[in-house]
């Protein structure tokens, strides 16, 4: 499966965005679905997750109440949206595919990724 993912900005604190993650190939709904986020000099860090038959979420602390994931099986696509950004979300944002077993913030578990999307909040 290819994953691209969009929909990043340059945007002022406390305002909204939302990437997109589009899937191509087949047997997407086959795949539990993550976001990361990675800055540089730093190692990539879990965002949310999503599993396969859309009925478990789970978030990094840092994000809880303020961003949700959520995906359409049928349009092969996971969202992220992301409310009250804040300048510690800078970073580029990468949508990752994991099949089989996997842990859950384990970046290596992850067999897709795609080509991430930069996110800039500006105070």
């Amino acid at each position: 499966v290819q994953l691209q993912a969009f929909g990043g900005g340059l945007v002022q604190a406390g305002v909204s965005l939302r990437l997109s993650c589009a899937a191509s190939g087949h047997s997407f709904s086959s795949y539990a679905m993550s976001w990361f986020r990675q800055v540089p000099g730093k190692e990539r860090e879990f965002v949310a997750h999503i599993s396969r038959s859309n009925d478990n979420t789970f978030y990094a602390d840092s994000v809880v109440g303020r961003f949700t994931i959520s995906r359409d099986n049928a349009k092969n696509t996971v969202w992220l949206q992301m409310n009250n950004l804040k300048p510690e979300d800078t970073a580029v944002y990468f949508c990752a595919a994991a099949v089989g077993a996997y842990r859950i913030k384990r970046p290596g578990d992850y067999r897709y990724w795609g080509q991430g999307t930069q996110v800039t909040v500006s105070s």
